[in-house]
Parts: structure tokens; sequence; C-alpha cells
């Protein structure tokens, strides 16, 4: 009698599970508003411990609540030589500020204007009251001609009503209040300057400070904002730079083979990356019209939205390295042809 032969199962099918890209969308931008957040707490409350700012009256600096000084103290009272003053400068100032200025231009010059759209707390201000200008004009600056879209990338709809122009203009100078007085802090105590404030009772310098800082930043905040960011910022500007000269660094990739879908991204063919870039930008454009790009992921997010029931997923992704290369080299094709 033959024994039976054990049955062989047939092999399991192994599925590949990809992440989603609209929920995974939505965590990167939930993240990228925690580090906000988080550093512009620290924007805020950095003089109050010490952590970080140069007291004037005390006439040194304070870094992670130890006296920062730069060692002339000695020189100044010829007990020093100048060489050793020099040494003292090199140590305690150039090398630091040099560094931490390596270590942004090292980041920008992987991953562009990261710092601009993570962490800068000009940024937020920027997002927020441009919230605030489309709920009263429909448009997200003054100098912009056209409003946006009427439909939001989630399907919502974008509803206008002049009365958010009541907000706007106080937000605005109340945030630029806010900011001069935190500036303040920078160079004089915090516990003065709080207290002071919580008895409106300021010093004829500081009184001058604030009004002077106030007005200038209430301009910046309520007419310029994205313009002092792409063409004002000296840290904003340097990062572009450091980030052109890169031809491998992440930028915003655009699969060019499925162009068409973005006909139905938004009604009347409008563009839902587009509408949202805080800094007015065409993602899908060359990197050097890319330039102040800042990373900010908020059209990934919005072609994630409009795309999440295309089973190609979104057309626009960040890309490094050779892909950096490659869709730059798409966009030279299609400009020669």
């Amino acid at each position: 009698m033959t024994p039976s032969r054990p049955s062989v199962s047939a092999p399991r099918r192994v599925i590949p599970i990809a992440v989603a890209p609209l929920p995974a969308a939505r965590r990167l931008q939930w993240r990228r508003r925690l580090f906000q957040a988080g550093f512009y707490l620290l924007f805020i409350l950095a003089p109050v411990f010490d952590l970080f700012r140069f007291d004037l009256e005390a006439d040194h600096a304070w870094l992670l609540g130890f006296e920062w000084r730069l060692g002339l103290d000695d020189f100044l009272a010829k007990r020093a030589s100048s060489l050793e003053a020099g040494g003292n400068l090199l140590l305690r100032l150039f090398l630091p500020v040099f560094g931490i200025a390596a270590v942004v231009l090292w980041v920008a010059w992987k991953w562009g204007r990261l710092f601009c759209g993570w962490l800068c707390p000009h940024f937020p201000i920027v997002e927020f009251l441009n919230e605030l200008f489309i709920r009263a004009s429909g448009k997200p600056t003054l100098w912009q001609k056209s409003p946006l879209p009427a439909l939001r990338p989630d399907g919502s709809s974008l509803r206008r009503d002049p009365r958010w122009w009541l907000v706007v203009a106080p937000v605005g100078v109340l945030l630029a209040f806010s900011w001069a007085v935190v500036l303040l802090t920078y160079v004089l105590p915090p516990a003065q300057i709080y207290g002071n404030l919580l008895a409106l009772d300021f010093t004829r310098i500081q009184t001058l400070f604030l009004v002077i800082i106030t007005t200038v930043l209430s301009a910046d905040f309520l007419f310029a904002r994205h313009l002092f960011c792409r063409y004002m910022c000296s840290v904003g500007v340097f990062q572009s730079l450091i980030w052109m000269k890169n031809r491998d660094a992440m930028v915003v990739g655009f699969d060019r083979s499925r162009a068409s879908a973005c006909s139905t991204c938004l009604p009347d063919r409008e563009s839902a990356c587009n509408a949202v870039c805080p800094m007015r930008l065409k993602p899908r454009s060359i990197k050097r019209h890319m330039f102040t790009c800042t990373q900010c992921a908020l059209c990934l997010e919005a072609c994630a939205e409009t795309q999440q029931h295309n089973p190609q997923g979104p057309l626009l992704t960040w890309v490094s390295g050779e892909a950096a290369r490659q869709n730059e080299a798409g966009f030279s094709a299609v400009a020669r042809d």
C-alpha cells in the first residue's frame, strides 16, 4: 500500500501595504505644527529662563542659564594681551556663531528652507494672518489680484465675510505689539519688562522702542508677510542660495506623466497646490521658480486631498537625489519641446 503524500499548500500571497498618502500628509502637517508651536514657545520663553538673551544693564549675555561673557574685561583693564582677547573672541563669539550658521546651511543644503517652514516664529504669523485675510476677502494677501477658488482642497466651501476685516487689523497690531515686548526682553531683564507691562508703566526709552517696533512689525504682518520672507529675510535668502546649488536636494516633485489629472483638481481647472502655498508660489514649477519654497508641505497635503480617490495617488511628492535631478530634467525637456 502506497503511503499518501502530504498535501502541499499553495504559497501564501503577500499583499504589500502602502502608507495612504492623505493620512500621511495630515500627520506630517501635525508634526510641523508641533515643531512650530514648540519653537514659538522657545522664542517667547528663552529670555525668561535665561536660555538666550543679552542684558544691556548687566552688560553680558546669558546662555542656557549661565552668564556668557566675551572675556574682554581683562584686556580692557590691561591685564591680558591682545592675543588672549582675540582667542576669547574666537572661542566665545565667532566659533559658536559660525557653528550654528554651518548647521543651518547644512540643513538647507540637503532639505531647503526647512528652518523657515518648520521652526521660524515668523512663518506661523504668515500662515495665520493669511487665513484671516482669506476669510475677509477670499485672498491671502492684499496684493493678490484674484480671489482663491471657491472650493478648498478638502471639499469645503470658501466663504468670504467682510466683517472679518474688523478682526484682521487689531489682531495684526496685537501680534506686532506682543513681538515688540518679547524682543525687548532679549535686551532687558524679562521680570522688569513684564512687570512694567502689567503695571502699564514703561520707561520713556522702552515706550519708544515698543512704538517703533510695533509700527514696523504691524506693517510687515499686515502688508508684507510672505514678501518679507521672500525678499528681505537674509537668513531665508542664504538658505535658498545654498539649496539651489545642490541638485540632489529635496524638492517638491511633480509627476508630469499624469498632469492631465490636475484639470480635475478643483472646479474651473483651478489648482489646489497653488491656492494653499503661503509663499504664493506654484509648486509644479521648476526649482528656480520655487527659490523661496519653505518646505511647509501644504501643497503635498492639498494634492493628497484632491487625489484621495485616485488609485494612482497624488501627483506631488517630496523627492531628492537622482529623483530630484530627473524632476528638473523632465521640466527642461518639456521646456525644449
